[in-house]
């Protein structure tokens, strides 16, 4: 891994955050050092782990924290910027604010997940941990505790969702 590598990373983490409806952190030297992060989790686990989370190395487990990680969304919705700091909102992104610290919203152990998951069956939408949010104009679905900011398929801004069960 070179720094090239983490630039070219950074570059294409760029194009996607803006067309998702996000950006990047300005402070590139920072950004930079996530990247940097990313590609070494990626060389040790074969996938793009939170550098600033602690990894399993099991594929299943670890599908939360593969960035974008699925709590990026709220993050930047509530606290103007990701867990880590990469994704942030516009406020930040413009100067206007910074990154502030953020709560963990990741079930506190990994192990206790898997167990939940292992059994065969899949649970009843009634049972569901959180609601499904459908994009009213793509069909897109997700299951969180809120609609996605924007959506990843056609860009609909949050209030475009409905909640679909």
């Amino acid at each position: 891994m070179s720094s090239r590598d983490a630039e070219e990373l950074l570059a294409r983490l760029e194009t996607a955050a803006e067309s998702a409806g996000y950006r990047i952190n300005p402070d590139r030297s920072f950004a930079l050092g996530l990247c940097e992060g990313l590609l070494v989790n990626q060389e040790r686990y074969g996938y793009m782990a939170c550098p600033c989370r602690l990894a399993s190395g099991d594929p299943d487990g670890d599908r939360d924290i593969v960035c974008p990680c699925d709590y990026r969304d709220l993050d930047v919705e509530e606290f103007g910027s990701c867990f880590c700091a990469l994704y942030v909102g516009e406020e930040i992104a413009s100067g206007r604010g910074s990154p502030a610290p953020i709560p963990e919203r990741r079930p506190p152990r990994p192990e206790d997940r898997r167990s939940a998951e292992a059994g065969n069956a899949r649970p009843a939408p009634s049972s569901l941990p959180f609601p499904v949010w459908r994009c009213r104009v793509c069909g897109y679905l997700a299951a969180r505790p809120g609609p996605p900011v924007t959506c990843p398929i056609c860009k609909a801004s949050k209030d475009r969702f409905e909640r679909f069960m």
